[in-house]
């Protein structure tokens, strides 16, 4: 699939190969991704797994069914428009009645994800997001014993036991 350089797929290069995305997923060939216009995530497509390990099922009221490849051919973009507007419920789809893929907004993956939203105004791709790992200002490093303690009085034993055998292998 082509992108216009952003990296973000456009509507009409998702809609021109549907088929061959959920050919993908099937094979474990692609992870979630974003797709929308003038290179700016709108939509993300994921495996319907995803969505249920996630708690989608319970998270979200979605459009009732499992809808076919062709459907999302012939309705999405009509479905992205929805997500512009705020209105859009996410969609199953898949073949034979099978689950097997989701479209659902990016506001909607971040919700579904339990990620915060971005500061207005803010693009971003919720799948490719990146999160901070430096350490805070009031971080410090801790030693295992400290961190034994903080686990509780098992840990500490744990920790004395794997000691007395090292020392006694040595």
């Amino acid at each position: 699939m082509a992108t216009d350089g952003s990296g973000v797929r456009s509507v009409e290069d998702v809609r021109r190969d549907v088929a061959g995305v959920l050919n993908r997923f099937r094979r474990g060939r692609t992870m979630p991704f974003s797709f929308g216009d003038g290179g700016v995530p709108e939509a993300v497509l994921l495996t319907y797994d995803q969505f249920e390990d996630l708690g989608g099922e319970s998270k979200f009221e979605r459009r009732p069914g499992v809808v076919t490849a062709e459907t999302v051919d012939a309705e999405l973009v009509a479905m992205v428009a929805a997500i512009r507007a705020g209105s859009f419920a996410p969609v199953i789809w898949g073949d034979d009645g099978v689950p097997e893929a989701v479209i659902m907004s990016t506001s909607q993956y971040r919700q579904l994800r339990g990620d915060d939203e971005p500061p207005p105004g803010t693009v971003e791709d919720p799948t490719r997001r990146v999160y901070a790992t430096e350490p805070l200002p009031t971080s410090r490093p801790m030693t295992v014993d400290e961190f034994a303690e903080l686990m509780g009085p098992e840990t500490q034993r744990i920790l004395d036991e794997i000691r007395q055998e090292d020392d006694s292998s040595h």
